[in-house]
C-alpha cells in the first residue's frame, strides 16, 4: 500500500521538472525571439554605413534590375550593410514589388528603412535645366551639352523656337527629347497668345510676333516696360519707319555674342539683313529666344503713340512720341553718361566711388 503514494509523488515530481524545463525553454525562446526582433529592428531602423566620401552617396539603379541586383549595388556603394537584410525587408514589407530604377542620393548612415522607402516611392534625384530669357539657340545647346547627366546629341533648334523656362529632367534623358519639350512649350504658349492677340497688329504670321518679341527681350530687362517697348516698334512698323534696334545689329555681326564694346558708326552701317538701321521691317529671324513676358508684350502691347525710347539712367527708359522730345531725352541721358564717366575718372583706386 505504501508504494502507490510514493509512485504518485515521483510522477508529480517528474511532471513538475518537465513543466519547469518547458517553461525555461519557452522563456529562453521568447528571450531569443525578443533579441532577434530587437536586432532586426536595429538593422532596419538604425543607422547604415557611413558614406565613403562626403555626406552622401549617389547610386544609379538600372531599369529591370531585381531585388537581389539592387541589393548588391547598394551594398557595393556602402549605402546598406547587408544584402540579405535588404532582401528580407523588401519581401516582408512588400516593397520589393515596387522598387524603381533611377538615380538616388542617400545621406551618410541612412537607415535601411529610409533607403527602401525612397526606392519604392521613386524619390530619384531631380535635375533642373534653366534657359534664361534672351538666350540664343546656340547658348541653349551649350547648356544642354554641359548637362553631363543627359545623353545623345540634338540638332540646334531654330532661333526663337525654345521657351526660356526651368525644366526638370532625369539622368539618362535624351537631349533631343528635352529640347523637343522646350520647343513644344513655346509652341503651346505662342498658339494661345496668338489666338488672343490684340486686333490690328502688323504681323503676317505668329513667327513675326516672335521676331518682334525677341527684339523687345533684348531691349529691356524690365517686364513692366516690355508692352510699351513692343508698342514703339509696332508703331514704327505701321508707319514704315526703320526699327533702329541696336541688338539686331549686334546679332547680325556676332550671332548674338557680346561685341565687347559699344556699337561703332561703321557697325551701325553694316550691310547685314539684321541691321534694322539699314533694312526696313522685321529681321529675317528672331535674334534670341524671348520669354513669356516679351511674347505676351508683342501680342498685347499697350496703346500709345510713342515712337522713341532711350535709357534714363535708372535701369529703365524714357519714352516719347515726337523726335523733339526724344532728342531732349537723349541729351539728358548723355549728360548722365558724362557725369558717370567723370566720376569714374576721379575715383581714387581702392576706394568706393562717391557718385
Amino acid at each position: 500500500m505504501t508504494r502507490r503514494p510514493l509512485a504518485r509523488k515521483t510522477a508529480k515530481a517528474r511532471l513538475r521538472r518537465r513543466l519547469m524545463a518547458a517553461m525555461g525553454a519557452g522563456v529562453t525562446l521568447l528571450v531569443a525571439l525578443a533579441l532577434t526582433t530587437l536586432a532586426a529592428l536595429f538593422v532596419y531602423l538604425g543607422p547604415g554605413p557611413a558614406a565613403r566620401t562626403g555626406g552622401a552617396t549617389t547610386v544609379i539603379l538600372r531599369p529591370g534590375a531585381g531585388v537581389q541586383a539592387i541589393a548588391a549595388d547598394l551594398r557595393s556603394a556602402r549605402v546598406i550593410g547587408s544584402d540579405t537584410a535588404f532582401i528580407l525587408a523588401a519581401e516582408l514589407t512588400g516593397a520589393g514589388r515596387r522598387l524603381k530604377a533611377g538615380e538616388y542620393a542617400f545621406v551618410s548612415r541612412e537607415s535601411l528603412r529610409t533607403v527602401l522607402e525612397a526606392i519604392a516611392e521613386g524619390r530619384v534625384v531631380r535635375h533642373f535645366i534653366t534657359i534664361p530669357e534672351g538666350f540664343t539657340s546656340e547658348a541653349v545647346m551649350d547648356g544642354l551639352m554641359r548637362a553631363d547627366y543627359l545623353i545623345g546629341v540634338a540638332p540646334a533648334p531654330p532661333e526663337g523656337s525654345v521657351l526660356p523656362e526651368t525644366y526638370e529632367v532625369r539622368r539618362g534623358d535624351d537631349r533631343s527629347a528635352v529640347l523637343r519639350r522646350m520647343m513644344d512649350a513655346r509652341d503651346r504658349l505662342l498658339a494661345d497668345l496668338w489666338a488672343h492677340r490684340r486686333p490690328g497688329l502688323p504681323y503676317r504670321t505668329p513667327e513675326d510676333a516672335v521676331i518682334l518679341a525677341s527684339i523687345v527681350e533684348k531691349e529691356t530687362a524690365r517686364p513692366d516696360e516690355r508692352p510699351r517697348v513692343a508698342a514703339v516698334f509696332i508703331n514704327r512698323l505701321r508707319d514704315g519707319m526703320r526699327l533702329g534696334s541696336d541688338p539686331t545689329v549686334v546679332y547680325g555681326l556676332t550671332g548674338g555674342k557680346p561685341l565687347g564694346h559699344g556699337l561703332r558708326v561703321s557697325e551701325l552701317q553694316s550691310q547685314t539683313p539684321y541691321n534694322t538701321y539699314v533694312a526696313v521691317g522685321l529681321p529675317p529671324t528672331p535674334i534670341c529666344n524671348p520669354g513669356r513676358a516679351s511674347l505676351a508684350a508683342a501680342l498685347d502691347p499697350v496703346e500709345t503713340g510713342d515712337l522713341y525710347f532711350v535709357a534714363n539712367g535708372t535701369g529703365g527708359h524714357s519714352f516719347s512720341a515726337t523726335l523733339a522730345d526724344h532728342l531732349e531725352n537723349v541729351a539728358r541721358w548723355r549728360a548722365i553718361e558724362t557725369a558717370r564717366n567723370d566720376c569714374r575718372a576721379t575715383t581714387v583706386p581702392g576706394r568706393p566711388p562717391s557718385c
